[in-house]
């Protein structure tokens, strides 16, 4: 009954309609908190809705990426280090991050645009880091016997800060207070001063200037009141009060001052993101005024290319990356940024090269793959992108986005098999295991595939059966 309540709350509160069905029983309804499975178990199967059926999940391989080795510098100074992290983006411009189990953790593009240094960002999720790698959630479960079932449900729903609905979460919230207000805050309150003072330790740690931390906070708290009764989600979901403050100052004043500048990719990401996909006219006259400036900043040319780009200035976003180019900054950003401008001018193999070569400098930078695969495609290349997706499929396999690719490039050769076999990937990875079956049986009867080729797709369809019958028995068992 526990976890069937929990799982519901959870998907009223953070899941598309529809999902409580899957969710993974949580562990013994005996046991005394979440197990460390249940929770990666619970995360992942979260994570999977949110990446592949949630349209504010950011879909955007140089955000993420970011995100990630920002947050990697913290889990690897924290107790967390070796535990699989996954950082992502939302499309939402509220000032928001949040934790999930297992520890993937999403942060708003409205916090990556308020936060006046990366500092400040970095203290953000150093905190929610903290949520994580102090098990809470399984803590709270822990608790269940002094705060009670609703209690529980409800502490499980503020503490995961309800994606980008805070409104579904405060309901939840105020569901819980019906029953017990004052443990309720107390209980959320230990756990935001112990994400605190743990966070400010790992900031600390990973280099970053600890102001930065309490600084966001605190005009967080200064502008509240500008909010009335519509305040900022992540005032919603993580409670907020002077005495907070006050311990963090505290602690601040403690630690040897430390001056560190923002990286240029946390400027450039933050370029990104107020341009958008189509650049306002305020937006591209903002840019036009900071990149005129005596001394402009590498960031305010590379959002002005961006701007006259997704206007379709090329003549303007030309002039603009010659001027970028002129500051040698190196960044896979910027390097991509100029294949973007050869893909306008509809020079796709142009693209393919400068994406080639600045994958070279840079191999860990998953858009300049992506996009490298995309301009092959549309350059009528297919067999130079399918030899390419082969070989990266072979070490990011948990990749989708790399087994679309590779599918649409056996689907330009004619290799039906190949293909199907491929779409079974992508659908397995995002847990439709009856879609993945029916790909492979598609390949089965493809017929166009050798001996070897055969036994693998009948060999990785009954790995998949497995999977779907484990699926379906969870299913059953959740009913």
């Amino acid at each position: 009954m526990k976890n069937r309540l929990i799982a519901a709350l959870l998907c009223v509160a953070l899941l598309p309609q529809g999902f409580a069905q899957t969710l993974p029983e949580l562990g013994d309804s005996a046991s005394a908190d979440l197990s460390p499975l249940a929770e990666q178990r619970l995360g992942a199967q979260i994570m999977r809705e949110i990446r592949w059926r949630d349209p504010a999940y950011l879909r955007d391989l140089e955000v993420e990426d970011y995100l990630n080795h920002l947050g990697g510098r913290l889990v690897a100074v924290s107790d967390g280090a070796g535990l699989p992290f996954q950082f992502f983006g939302v499309d939402d411009s509220s000032l928001n991050a949040f934790a999930m189990p297992g520890g993937n953790i999403g942060v708003h593009t409205g916090l990556i645009l308020a936060a006046q240094s990366e500092s400040e960002l970095a203290g953000v999720m150093a905190h929610e880091v903290a949520h994580v790698t102090q098990r809470h959630i399984a803590r709270m479960v822990g608790r269940q016997s002094e705060t009670g079932l609703l209690m529980l449900a409800s502490l499980l729903v503020a503490v995961l800060a309800a994606k980008s609905s805070p409104q579904m979460s405060q309901a939840a919230i105020m569901g819980g207070q019906a029953a017990s207000m004052s443990s309720q805050l107390a209980y959320s309150r230990s756990f935001e001063h112990e994400a605190d003072r743990i966070g400010l330790q790992n900031l600390t740690a990973a280099g970053f200037d600890v102001r930065g931390m309490s600084a966001f906070f605190e005009r967080l708290q200064k502008n509240s009141r500008l909010y009335e009764n519509n305040a900022p989600a992540y005032l919603r979901t993580h409670p907020l009060t002077g005495e907070r403050i006050s311990e963090m100052e505290g602690r601040v004043m403690q630690l040897p001052y430390r001056q560190v500048p923002d990286s240029l990719d946390f400027q450039l990401v933050r370029a990104k993101l107020k341009v958008g996909t189509v650049a306002s006219r305020e937006v591209l006259e903002a840019f036009e005024r900071a990149a005129a400036a005596e001394g402009a900043s590498t960031a305010a040319q590379y959002g002005l290319v961006r701007a006259y780009l997704s206007t379709q200035r090329l003549g303007d976003a030309d002039r603009a990356m010659a001027q970028l180019r002129k500051g040698q900054a190196v960044s896979p950003m910027i390097d991509g940024l100029a294949a973007e401008l050869r893909l306008a001018h509809r020079d796709p193999l142009g693209a393919a090269k400068v994406f080639r070569e600045a994958r070279a400098r840079f191999p860990q930078a998953r858009r300049l793959l992506h996009a490298e695969l995309e301009a092959l495609l549309g350059a009528g290349r297919p067999a130079e992108a399918l030899a390419l997706a082969k070989a990266e499929t072979l070490t990011r396999p948990a990749s989708a986005g790399l087994w679309e690719l590779r599918a649409r490039a056996e689907s330009a050769l004619g290799k039906r098999l190949a293909q199907h076999r491929s779409l079974a990937e992508v659908y397995a990875i995002q847990g439709n295991y009856a879609e993945s079956a029916n790909q492979l049986a598609l390949a089965r009867a493809a017929g166009d595939g050798d001996f070897f080729e055969q036994s693998a797709v009948d060999s990785r369809l009954r790995e998949v059966r497995v999977l779907l019958e484990e699926q379906l028995r969870e299913t059953r068992q959740q009913r």
